[in-house]
């Protein structure tokens, strides 16, 4: 490391090692390109160390006592199931210190160096990076922005004490015995359903009519059954007003269509959406970025903000928060940089929610189908007919396809069940490829399978369904 003010040459500087930016590092020294990666946290960003990848391993674990609770249906039976919750965050913490341990050896593998602290521009082709033990000015031919966001907080809310964060959510020492939970999003939905499983007490405040918002009702109400059977109380067209917090327990003042009411928990998990990281001491100003709406920075399909060495991606920028959708965009400005022919070309993100059932999404929804003036066929089949959800007893759920009926082009799939998150990896590639509801059906699909529902979905959309009795 060279302190002081002589700059170092670098090819790329990425700032941001989150699923974007290691990513985007990556890329870029595979096509011969010197690069340094900053972050002032975590190898990882907030994917595997504060989000995707613990909150799963939680749901994972509250889906095994759940199951061990429950399957004297099916003829097994276990006395004194017990969580050790203790251990379940230890073995929590084991997969991220190996997700995070596994990006660490990829970026050196690919003699990336890294830099842990923070990054300040200088000017357009300089930036200052440093920590508490050293610093270092680096000139740079491009620059890749992938500073991520954070939890949104309220201001009558304030993240601390009783008042959490999914982070803080995440790494509670113990079960809470009850929990108020802000926001009926995939976030407040996955986290709240994986405590309740654990034994807490959780009450949901969602503003609109229904949990899950993103998804129409016909997928999002097999959750809130679930939810129902594990006694949580979901609360529609609730505000939440403010807080008290006393020594053991914190109070919520809310309104439903004007009626004052109170309900006092544990903790109180804020859940109400995410923001980019583009406010913070990165001194995008004297690089001459310009910020647009909502904090977002606009870039061109090559993610090339207006100052064209200059890229950002992910959270960052316009569309869905997702760790995918960064990583794809990585790729694309690496590329870029390196003088491929890459730009953001692609059809549609699915959209995954680890819920109970999951539900998984691409593309239109028969509502925005019909609002864009597409005559749609529907094909939907249960998982009840099929013979693997029957065996795995994981009978709630379906699949639904929505197509073009003049040409039968797939534009929308739809998945609520057991493994939707893997289910919908066929139907975005279906999209991407422009197949139709025949290609679909013509494919063979292994026996038996889950992914014979969408193969029975598509032929029921045709009119022929073999496992189901026509209309």
């Amino acid at each position: 490391m060279v302190v002081g003010d002589a700059s170092v040459e670098i090819d790329v500087l990425v700032i941001g090692a989150g699923p974007g930016g290691y990513v985007a590092a990556i890329r870029a020294a595979q096509l011969g390109k010197s690069v340094l990666i900053v972050d002032k946290a975590e190898l990882g960003g907030v994917c595997l160390n504060r989000g995707c990848i613990p909150s799963k391993a939680l749901i994972s674990a509250a889906h095994h006592y759940e199951v061990a609770k429950h399957s004297s249906s099916i003829g097994i039976s276990a006395d004194n199931v017990a969580v050790d919750f203790a251990k379940v965050q230890e073995w929590k913490n084991g997969i991220v210190k190996k997700q995070t341990g596994g990006v660490g050896m990829l970026l050196k593998g690919n003699k990336i160096q890294v830099f842990n602290g923070e990054a300040l521009f200088i000017n357009e082709n300089e930036a200052r990076v440093f920590n508490d033990n050293e610093t270092a000015r680096y000139k740079f031919n491009y620059c890749i922005i992938a500073t991520g966001s954070r939890p949104i907080e309220l201001k009558t809310f304030p993240f601390g004490g009783r008042i959490l964060s999914s982070t803080e959510a995440l790494q509670l020492s113990e079960i809470p015995k009850s929990m108020v939970v802000i926001g009926g999003g995939y976030i407040g939905i996955e986290l709240g359903q994986t405590f309740a499983k654990f034994g807490t007490k959780v009450t949901v405040l969602e503003g609109s009519d229904h949990i899950l918002p993103g998804f129409e009702k016909d997928l999002s109400s097999l959750v809130a059954r679930n939810l129902k059977k594990l006694e949580v109380e979901v609360v529609t067209e609730a505000m939440a007003q403010g807080s008290e917090q006393s020594g053991d327990s914190v109070t919520v003042t809310y309104t439903v269509k004007g009626e004052e009411k109170k309900v006092t928990a544990d903790y109180v998990l804020v859940t109400v959406g995410r923001r980019p990281n583009t406010d913070g001491d990165l001194s995008l100003e004297l690089a001459g970025v310009e910020i647009g709406e909502r904090g977002l920075i606009k870039v061109n399909e090559k993610g090339q903000t207006n100052v064209p060495h200059i890229y950002a991606i992910g959270d960052i920028v316009p569309g869905p928060a997702l760790a995918h959708k960064a990583s794809y965009e990585a790729k694309v400005a690496a590329e870029s940089i390196a003088g491929l022919p890459s730009v953001v070309d692609y059809k549609v993100i699915p959209a995954v929610v680890f819920s109970d059932p999951e539900i998984a999404g691409v593309g239109l929804s028969e509502s925005e189908a019909k609002a864009k003036g597409i005559n749609t066929v529907v094909g939907k089949f249960p998982y009840g007919a099929n013979g693997r959800a029957q065996s795995m007893n994981a009978t709630d759920g379906f699949v639904k396809l929505i197509a073009d009926k003049d040409t039968g082009v797939l534009v929308g799939g739809f998945v609520v069940g057991a493994e939707a998150s893997n289910l919908i990896a066929e139907l975005t590639l279906g999209i991407e490829m422009g197949a139709t509801l025949e290609d679909i059906a013509l494919t063979i699909h292994a026996h038996p399978t889950l992914g014979e529902i969408t193969m029975d979905a598509a032929e029921g959309a045709l009119g022929h369904p073999i496992h189901q009795l026509g209309k």
